[in-house]
């Protein structure tokens, strides 16, 4: 049996790298909605701050999703 290690370090190296985007994605969503929390305490509007985090919470869906998608359509 040989293995390579060529395939198996990049497979590595985007799980890695799509591990790290899903969560910094999903903190910045979260970010967001602490901001709309600030900007309602001011009396200030946080529709900006709303739209933001549907935006990031939606991509995180979507990525999600296409992953369940790659896994079911290659089984």
């Amino acid at each position: 049996m040989k293995i390579d290690w060529a395939a198996l370090g990049s497979v590595f190296g985007v799980s890695l790298v799509v591990t790290v985007g899903l969560v910094a994605l999903f903190t910045l969503g979260v970010t967001a909605l602490s901001r709309r929390e600030k900007a309602a305490a001011q009396g200030n509007s946080a529709a900006l701050a709303v739209t933001s985090a549907y935006v990031c919470f939606a991509a995180c869906a979507a990525a999600v999703a296409y992953g369940m998608y790659l896994i079911v359509a290659k089984a």
